[in-house]
């Protein structure tokens, strides 16, 4: 049994949930997003909740009840109040500009580093080393944060390349020179 599965997900105001069979239809302020729903799980709308079943008591259902329970409500968060991921870029010349719907990077590489922001997400870069990833998808958002961090992953021996605010990186010694 899961805990997790089981608990309700409240539906606040000013957003509207649809499910059936396949999935679950959130609209709220700030968007809208479809969540599937995995295989054994269903969603349904009871009191203003929504309560995520399994099909049977098989033991091969237990392990997807938590995780729809899980998407439904991170799809419910993002479309009241949206998913956000921060990444600094640190090191001298590494710097980023945004144009239209892609992002212009210099990374230490012979050629600035073009990358296209999918539909559905917002960036916005602060001072050219502080970029803002946000939408109402949560796993889209962690994917261009990672992408964007895979560009240039931080350097252990220079603390080099782009990281996630608040990431904390643990400093590697260089080899000592011959005497």
């Amino acid at each position: 049994m899961s805990r997790i599965g089981k608990k309700p997900i409240a539906i606040p105001k000013g957003v509207t949930v649809k499910a059936d069979d396949q999935g679950v239809e959130v609209k709220g302020p700030k968007g809208q997003l479809r969540q599937p729903l995995p295989p054994g799980v269903t969603a349904a709308i009871e009191d203003g909740t929504i309560v995520t079943k399994k099909i049977s008591d098989a033991a091969e259902f237990d392990k997807f009840h938590g995780l729809a329970r899980s998407l439904v409500n991170n799809a419910v968060l993002g479309v009241t109040e949206g998913w956000k991921k921060e990444l600094d870029i640190v090191g001298v010349g590494y710097r980023a500009e945004l144009k239209g719907q892609q992002i212009t990077l210099a990374l230490g590489y012979s050629h600035p580093v073009v990358f296209d922001v999918p539909k559905g997400i917002d960036v916005a870069i602060d001072k050219q080393t502080h970029i803002t990833v946000t939408g109402v998808d949560r796993q889209l958002v962690g994917q261009v944060a990672a992408d964007l961090r895979s560009l240039r992953k931080p350097d252990p021996y220079q603390q080099k390349g782009v990281r996630y605010t608040g990431e904390v990186l643990k400093k590697k010694a260089g080899k000592t020179g011959a005497k």
